[in-house]
Formats: C-alpha cells, sequence, structure tokens
C-alpha cells in the first residue's frame, strides 16, 4: 500500500473516532475519575474509570477538544475495556513512549488498537498534547492522583 493511501486509511480511522465516538459518556459508579484540561488549546478531557478487582470493567470519557484529542479518547477506552490496570498502565506508558519518540515492539503498538495509528501524528510537536490527553488522564485515574490538572 502507498504511503498516501496508508496516510488516508489513518485520517479515515481517526475522523471515524472523532465523528462516531466510543465510550463517550460518564460513569456514575466510576471508582476513579481524572480531567485533564490543556489550557494551550483548550482540550479538556474527563476520564472516569470503574475498576472491578484488577480489570477495568468500564470506561468512559467526556470533555470537549480537537479532533485528535477526541479520537485519541476513544481509541484509548476502547483499547483498556476489559484489560487490567496493569496492562492499561502498560499501554498508556507505551503510547506516552511514542510521544517523545520512544521505540517500542510491534507486540506492544498492536495492544493499543486503532490507537497506534496515532504514531503518525507524533511528527507534529503541537499535536502531541492533543493526542496524549487522555492517555494521560487514565494513568492519573488508575494510579489515583488529583481529580484535576492542567498539562
Amino acid at each position: 500500500m502507498g504511503l498516501s493511501k496508508l496516510n488516508g486509511l489513518y485520517l479515515d480511522v481517526i475522523l471515524d473516532h472523532a465523528n462516531n465516538p466510543r465510550n463517550k459518556h460518564d460513569i456514575p459508579n466510576a471508582t476513579s475519575k481524572m480531567t485533564i484540561h490543556n489550557p494551550t488549546c483548550g482540550d479538556t478531557i474527563n476520564v472516569a474509570v470503574e475498576v472491578e478487582g484488577d480489570r477495568i470493567k468500564n470506561i468512559g470519557y467526556t470533555g470537549s477538544g480537537c479532533t485528535i484529542s477526541q479520537a485519541s479518547a476513544s481509541m484509548m477506552t476502547e483499547a483498556v475495556k476489559g484489560k487490567t490496570t496493569e496492562e492499561a498502565l502498560d499501554m498508556a506508558k507505551t503510547f506516552s513512549d511514542m510521544a517523545i519518540g520512544k521505540k517500542h515492539s510491534e507486540d506492544d503498538l498492536e495492544k493499543l488498537g486503532d490507537a497506534q495509528i496515532l504514531t503518525s501524528i507524533m511528527e507534529f510537536p503541537a499535536r502531541i498534547k492533543c493526542a496524549t490527553i487522555s492517555w494521560w488522564a487514565l494513568q492519573r485515574a488508575l494510579l489515583k492522583k488529583d481529580d484535576e490538572e492542567e498539562e
């Protein structure tokens, strides 16, 4: 597949998640919540996680922002739902590492599901926070950090 076709496919997946978000809702009985606001661009992501035992039983997000932040949040919730908290934290670390240019194995990237395509966004430094804001919120929610932060 040519590079332009591949980029078109990536764009289609990003737009699908932004226009048809998965898990975009609050979780009233969440065991942990986190809100992160990026004052630079105005993105706000509220992540709510319901953990039962050590597994993510339910996850949702609300908030507003650009296409990238909304698509990434949708992809993140799809990728981690049903995973253990340790697996989800590992996935969030992989995603955050990608944002700063660290390499990971194909196996690690495949665990991210659709979110692995956001590696192409990492070529645009101004969009890195857009792509990573929901993953940071997930990490802080699972690690029981404060309920709201600015990045």
